[in-house]
């Protein structure tokens, strides 16, 4: 098993994620491009010491970006963990 620390990347605080976090108990994360939902729960849970019951994962592609130049360049991929927590458990983030 990978060490938590190189699978959970940042929080990821949006308006979106703000409203799932109040009413679904919900939590968004950027996490590993190579993790998997099962290490992903696992390093949530090991870290933050709460019960997971669900993770979803979605995959985002670089954007292509030109600077007023010949050469174009992209931004880098990344990956979205949705985590939610058991009804009583909650992340002090802030």
């Amino acid at each position: 098993m990978r060490d938590i620390y190189s699978i959970i990347d940042t929080v990821r605080m949006s308006e979106k994620a703000s409203i799932l976090q109040e009413n679904d108990n919900t939590y968004t994360f950027k996490v590993a491009r190579n993790a998997n939902k099962i290490e992903i729960k696992n390093a949530v849970e090991k870290f933050f010491k709460v019960k997971v019951l669900d993770v979803r994962t979605a995959n985002y592609a670089g954007k292509a970006k030109r600077r007023r130049r010949a050469d174009a360049g992209r931004t880098a991929a990344w990956k979205k963990a949705i985590v939610r927590l058991k009804e009583g458990d909650n992340l002090d983030l802030l």
